[in-house]
């Protein structure tokens, strides 16, 4: 399991958790970045591209929406720093912006799992 160390929770060997204190702009900024995670298109769109970089037309077939509503969605999910684009000659190739995207959707779905809810 990949654990940071660098922010506001740590995660030491015996699995339990420091929380240490954050500012209201802090906790403001979390809230902005996890409303990324607010629709089931986003959410659909985050998990494909935890299996890797893709571009919006491979995208929009995968998860059965129109290229302009996946550009829109990436358009977002960029802004709140989920997601990178890469212009390659004549598409952008989207991915997961680094590992911490990759971390906080795994830990999502497996709370959502662990809720027993579909």
């Amino acid at each position: 399991m990949y654990v940071c160390r660098c922010h506001y929770v740590f995660v030491n060997d015996s699995r339990t958790a420091e929380i240490v204190g954050i500012t209201s702009e802090q906790a403001q900024h979390v809230a902005r970045v996890v409303s990324g995670l607010s629709t089931p298109s986003r959410v659909r769109l985050l998990s494909r591209l935890r299996q890797g970089p893709s571009t919006v037309t491979a995208l929009a077939a995968v998860v059965g929406m129109t290229q302009p509503a996946v550009s829109h969605q990436l358009r977002l999910l960029r802004d709140l720093g989920l997601v990178r684009g890469r212009r390659d000659v004549r598409h952008v190739v989207y991915s997961l912006h680094n590992a911490h995207v990759a971390a906080l959707l795994d830990e999502t779905l497996r709370q959502a799992e662990h809720l027993g809810r579909p």
